[in-house]
Formats: structure tokens, sequence, C-alpha cells
């Protein structure tokens, strides 16, 4: 059993999700499946996809030969937003239980807002929260949301409904403004592309973090994500990486190095398609 960090053990405390997940776009066929597969075996037990991805297939391949049983893991899906129009969102949750292999996931988020207004937002809410009265679904949450859409779906759904707003942060994107509304309203963020597509790598701030503690700039990237209360769900099919990544979880950092990285934070988007909400920079 894994020993968790003070940080990453609050944040386990808080949510019941573990604090490190994998991120599993692009890992399609038997390739994803193997990828994810090693994963499995290298001690990972959060996985995150969504419709969008093509991975629920493979990650439900690798979930039955790992041997393993489905309560040790904890699985995150999300609904594409063109399955957002009744009755294709329930007909697609369906479909992806079906191809993850399961009779319910852990955690269910609708991907993006749609801020085309081409379904209305009632609608998707209602569905949503029909899948968790269902038992397809463990909790609920979202992704991509702005403030201006988390408080629609408060309003919505009720306080303290959403488990989890993921967005984008990393060392180069904290989002003040998403944080101070999460923290108020004690929504806990997960945080994609934890490691800014790997620019982390050659910080000289996150190194020399690293090595005052024999580790890699990854690790202590996302050490310093989940000691600001985040779920990072980092992507990687090289082995040495993968372990790298899981060993954030165990990290602990000096109040004086989190101060340090907090400097790094400079508005850096790397994911902005056009139908983005407005983003609260």
């Amino acid at each position: 059993m894994t020993t968790f960090s003070p940080a990453a053990q609050a944040v386990f405390d808080k949510t019941g999700i573990p604090p490190i997940g994998l991120g599993t776009s692009g890992r399609v066929g038997d390739d994803g499946a193997e990828a994810v597969l090693s994963a499995i075996e290298a001690g990972y037990r959060h996985i995150d996809t969504a419709q969008a991805y093509g991975s629920e297939a493979p990650i439900g391949m690798a979930i039955q030969r790992s041997g393993l049983q489905r309560d040790e893991f904890f699985l995150t899906t999300k609904v594409r937003d063109t399955h957002y129009p009744r009755p294709e969102f329930l007909a697609s949750v369906e479909r992806s239980l079906e191809f993850l292999g399961v009779e319910h996931v852990d955690l269910l988020l609708l991907h993006w807002p749609l801020t085309s207004g081409a379904v209305p937002f009632e609608s998707y809410m209602e569905d949503l929260q029909a899948v968790k009265d269902r038992g397809w679904s463990r909790m609920i949450g979202v992704s991509n949301f702005s403030i201006d859409y988390l408080k629609r779906a408060e309003e919505f759904l009720g306080k303290g409904a959403l488990t989890t707003n993921q967005i984008e942060i990393h060392p180069y994107l904290q989002n003040p403004k998403m944080t101070a509304y999460a923290k108020a309203a004690d929504l806990t963020l997960t945080a994609y592309r934890p490691l800014a597509e790997g620019r982390v790598s050659t910080d000289p701030v996150l190194q020399d973090i690293a090595n005052r503690h024999g580790t890699s700039p990854a690790t202590v990237a996302l050490a310093f994500l989940i000691a600001e209360g985040r779920i990072v769900i980092p992507a990687s099919t090289n082995p040495q990486r993968l372990r790298d990544n899981l060993a954030a979880q165990t990290l602990g950092l000096s109040e004086e190095e989190i101060r340090r990285m907090r400097r790094l934070d400079r508005g850096e988007r790397f994911i902005n398609p056009a139908k983005a909400p407005t983003w609260d920079d």
C-alpha cells in the first residue's frame, strides 16, 4: 500500500480520488492497451479517459489483462460535447461502460461546456445528474468549466454536487482566480497537462529543487501541484517517467520550495480551442 505524503493524503482524504492518475489521450488499439497495462504494473490505479480519446476500450482490455479486481481502480471518463443532445447523452455513457467493461465508473465528467448553446445547459446538467442517479457513476464533475459555468452548475445541481473541475494547470498556468473560487466553493481542481508538455524538465527552479531531493523536475512539479491541493493526471508511456510521475505522491516539499514554484506562474496556456469558454486568467 502506497504511503502518501501529507499533501497527497489530504487530497485523497478530501475526495477519495488517488492524487495521481494516468492520462490516456492517444492510447488506442493494442498498443494503447499495452501502454496502460504497463502503467498499471508500475502502480497506477487511477486512470483518466474520455469518449473523445478513443482509449476506453484499450483501458478495458488492460484492466482485464491485469488480473486485478474492479474495486482496485478509480476510473474517470468524460462525455463528449457532441453527445450532449438527448437521448445520445445517456446512450453514450452506456457505450463507455461497455468499452471499459464495467458496470459503473467512479467519476463522470462533462468534457466541455457547450458555449454554442446548441443544447440547453439544463438538459445536459439533468443528464449528468441522471447518470449518478442510475448508479452509472459514483461521482460527477466537469472539465474545462469557467467560473461562470461552475456557478450555473452549482445553481442547478446544488452546492457540493460536483466533485471536481478538470482544467489545464501546471507551474506556468496556476489559475489564481479559479483557485480562489474553487477554495471558496470547496471544489477540488484536477490538473491536466500538469507538466506543461515537458517544459518543466528544463526549468532551472524545478531542476534545483529536484537536485535537492534527488529526483526529477517532473516529480517536483507534480508534487507542487498536489501540495496546492490538486489531483494530477500526467500522461506518459516511458517506464522511467511513469515511475517518476508516480513518485510525486510521496514527495514532501518545504514552504520555501512551494513559494519559489508559485512565482513561476505566467499564464501560459496550451489548450485553447475555439469552443473554450472565456477563461478566468
